[in-house]
């Protein structure tokens, strides 16, 4: 079972590694023009959750998964520089999870909160919020660095990284762990799944006030603007966060299981192992979900896309024609 999941694994972290970089280089590229007809706020957001993506995909996937499968004895096996990679990973993962829950949190404000709405929406906001967590969440990695030890040394230089012993049993170790783990992914699930709650009920209180208001006033049902705009607002949101707790479930499910039965994961029999490896995965995939969302809910993304792909097949045409007269 578990050398057949290798080669699954093996396969699986290949495909995200080849398209992870060009899909999310793409959306940074495109949402950073502004022309996608989203506002300079949620730009910002948008281009922080694609960014750390990508960085999910270079330190996780590329750096660490695909070593291992295919390069394994690397200078990357060195264990100062997979203890950076390690801390990196963690970093990346962290900044992708809360971005989207910042991203959330944004939606929610201008959705539902209106009298806050005004201050909250602003581009230098946006900065600081965002600038201010990844500072936070790669400050709080650091520790990670030191949590692992040298595998075997060859020619006085250590290789590869194993987990000390120590982070399992101190309790200082035992402490951050647990604040680690409840950090990501738990209190960022709880957090979108609240907010989003909050949101729907508001929508449908909204949408009732405003049918009762249209039907006193005998009026013809007519677009409303406003309607229109957050409704494409909750597509948006829904979507993006909807994959997100999808994709994650499975991984905050084995966590629970972890935390409840306190059963060491080296110890997991074949089905419990394949559940926990697929959580990693479902994980790992929702790092190049997001521009999919993008071109599936956002018109003015799918055209900036189409021109993007016809661009370079336009000026190869203009400089054959220029050679040719």
């Amino acid at each position: 079972m578990r050398e057949t999941f290798y080669s699954v694994g093996k396969i699986y972290y290949t495909f995200f590694g080849v398209i992870g970089v060009p899909v999310n280089l793409t959306a940074i590229a495109i949402l950073s023009r502004g022309k996608c007809g989203l506002s300079t706020c949620t730009t910002h957001y948008l281009v922080a959750m694609a960014t750390a993506d990508l960085f999910v995909i270079i330190s996780e996937v590329i750096l660490y998964r695909l070593n291992y499968y295919y390069f394994r004895g690397s200078f990357l096996d060195i264990t100062p520089v997979c203890s950076v990679i390690y801390v990196l990973t963690r970093s990346a993962a962290d900044c992708s999870v809360w971005f989207t829950v910042n991203f959330s949190f944004d939606r929610f404000v201008v959705i539902c909160c209106q009298n806050l709405k005004i201050k909250h929406r602003s581009k230098k906001t946006a900065i600081l919020v965002l600038s201010t967590t990844g500072v936070v969440l790669c400050l709080k990695n650091i520790p990670f660095y030191f949590t692992v030890d040298h595998g075997w040394i060859i020619d006085n230089v250590p290789w590869d990284c194993v987990i000390k012993p120590s982070y399992f049993t101190e309790p200082g170790w035992v402490g951050f762990d647990w604040f680690d783990r409840i950090l990501t992914p738990m209190l960022p699930f709880a957090l979108i799944l609240l907010l989003n709650a909050l949101t729907v009920r508001y929508i449908l209180v909204a949408s009732r006030i405003r049918k009762r208001l249209r039907d006193q006033s005998k009026t013809e049902t007519q677009s409303d603007t406003e309607m229109e705009s957050r409704r494409k607002s909750v597509i948006l949101l829904f979507t993006i966060s909807g994959s997100f707790i999808l994709l994650w479930l499975t991984h905050v499910t084995e966590f629970l299981y972890y935390v409840i039965t306190r059963k060491d994961p080296g110890d997991y029999n074949s089905c419990e192992f394949v559940f926990r490896k697929v959580g990693y995965m479902l994980r790992i995939s929702s790092c190049c979900t997001n521009t999919l969302i993008y071109g599936v809910t956002q018109s003015k993304f799918r055209e900036q896309f189409k021109r993007a792909m016809k661009y370079p097949v336009v000026s190869i045409i203009k400089c054959i024609s220029k050679s040719i007269h």
